[in-house]
């Protein structure tokens, strides 16, 4: 041995990591991943050849997204091994370039989410689709997946009466938002949404790299569970960063992702998908914590906790939103849908575009006339609930600006609730008299046409609404817009951040 031999010393032990199903070691500039002889139900790696095969398969699907770190297939073996052990050949990331670890530092995080999605959504525009896909992202496959983890959860409990808080509310949400919500999901496979994605995108095995992100480690042991809705897997992402206590950094996220991707999905869907890979977590926590790993009781609480909060705000409602002429319920209809993120529908613009004629154009007649006959005010409801069923459907909450005097109108509004699994409220505005009516004295023409003459009528005969909420509009808006949304809204927003969609040019 020379002298140099001797002075440079032992090399270095090398560092290992070790999961549920691996064995990664890490040494110089490359890293090692060894699979377990285990069988645990969704896998089996008893045996070599298969243990080879999903070694094999790891590399290929990972190099869709990190070419250049995944190497190749190696084996190491040792003078009492009978044959040699197959292995996952990498390059070793930099451990201080973890996305986990810059969220944990507090580091600036815009622009390396910004880098994360849209690589993200670049893959996803050229991810396989075809049927096998399409089939994981319709509604009932979904469905399925959550009653899967509902019944493990009852499991893990010991029972119907040891579930863990919230989770029964956690089933009664996601069952009456998937029920319906048919055309939501059967447009998302329309639109090529549904893709074979990554599967199990954490922040620990993201790294941000100066020449771009590298996603590492995707779901490879079942292809059912890595064929998703895009926005689903984004969602997993929005999650973990969340439960790494960063909301904002989550919304962030989605929204980048929304952008790139130009994904036109409903808020609900993403608070959907983010509340469905928090309960998947949860429920994994859940058997930690029967099998005494620390913490992991208090996280499941956490994290049934993050799935209620997006599970309500996923809530897809049905407003109305009533009250005489001059009563202010326009200007709360407005003020509301904007609080909510809901679509406005308004009789009086929707009368008026049937007609063919502008909403500031007059069209004022007395009670019962011109465009105010009973057939028209049927013909106006019956558009107006039809619109409404459609975006109600699809995922989106709507609120109803119109008088809704009429009993059958408003059982008709129930029905279309009825039909979509949507939450109905009744909102009714009311001022004093002298309010209202100097209020129709001083209103410039407009989408409504109703008089002081008109009003009155309709006060003499309008029927009561015990099921309506009164809302006093005499006030400044900020308080009733805020009586309102507590109504519609009584749990609060929460800490679940808020997801908007990206801005998109009209086709």
């Amino acid at each position: 041995m020379t002298d140099a031999g001797r002075s440079a010393g032992p090399p270095p032990r090398a560092e290992v990591c070790e999961t549920h199903s691996a064995i990664v070691f890490f040494a110089g500039d490359r890293a090692y991943k060894v699979k377990k002889p285990v069988d645990l139900g969704f896998l089996d790696y008893t045996t070599r050849s298969a243990r080879r095969a999903a070694c094999e398969r790891e590399i290929a699907l990972n190099r869709r997204f990190a070419p250049d770190v995944y190497l190749g297939l190696g084996e190491v073996s040792t003078p009492d091994a009978d044959g040699s052990e197959p292995l996952v050949v990498m390059r070793r990331m930099p451990a201080d370039r973890r996305l986990s670890r810059l969220v944990r530092s507090g580091a600036p995080l815009d622009d390396v989410l910004r880098a994360v999605a849209r690589r993200l959504a670049a893959w996803h525009a050229e991810a396989p689709r075809g049927r096998d896909v399409d089939d994981q992202g319709r509604r009932d496959a979904l469905a399925a997946r959550w009653e899967a983890s509902f019944a493990q959860v009852r499991a893990s409990g010991g029972g119907e009466g040891a579930v863990p808080e919230g989770v029964p509310e956690v089933e009664r949400l996601v069952r009456g938002y998937l029920a319906g919500r048919e055309r939501l999901f059967a447009s998302r496979i329309a639109q090529g949404r549904v893709v074979d994605g990554h599967g199990d995108l954490l922040a620990e095995d993201v790294f941000c790299l100066d020449d771009g992100p590298r996603v590492l480690d995707c779901l490879e042991f079942d292809d059912h569970l890595r064929y998703v809705d895009g926005l689903d897997d984004a969602a997993f992402l929005a999650m973990d960063l969340e439960q790494l206590g960063a909301p904002q950094a989550a919304a962030h996220f989605l929204a980048c992702y929304g952008e790139y991707s130009g994904d036109p999905a409903p808020p609900s869907l993403w608070h959907h998908y983010v509340a469905y890979r928090a309960f998947v977590r949860a429920k994994v926590t859940l058997i930690q914590a029967e099998q005494g790993t620390p913490g992991a009781e208090s996280a499941s609480r956490h994290l049934v906790s993050t799935t209620l909060r997006h599970l309500r705000t996923a809530a897809v409602g049905l407003t109305l939103v009533g009250g005489l002429p001059g009563s202010g319920k326009s200007t709360l209809s407005g003020a509301l849908a904007d609080r909510m993120e809901a679509t406005l529908l308004s009789s009086d613009r929707l009368r008026k575009e049937l007609a063919g004629i502008p909403p500031e154009e007059s069209a004022a007649a007395a009670y019962g006339e011109g465009l105010y006959t009973p057939e028209w005010t049927a013909r106006t409801y019956a558009a107006l609930l039809d619109r409404a069923a459609v975006l109600l459907s699809s995922g989106e909450s709507v609120v109803l600006d119109a008088t809704w005097t009429s009993t059958e109108l408003r059982a008709a509004a129930q029905k279309v609730a009825e039909r979509t699994s949507a939450d109905l409220v009744a909102l009714y505005c009311k001022v004093p008299d002298e309010v209202s009516a100097m209020r129709l004295r001083a209103r410039a023409t407009g989408p409504s046409d109703a008089g002081p003459d008109v009003a009155a009528v309709m006060a003499a005969t309008e029927p009561a609404w015990p099921e309506a909420v009164t809302i006093d509009t005499s006030g400044p808006l900020e308080s009733a817009a805020s009586r309102a949304l507590a109504t519609v809204r009584p749990w609060g927003t929460g800490q679940a951040p808020v997801f908007r969609r990206p801005y998109m040019e009209p086709d």
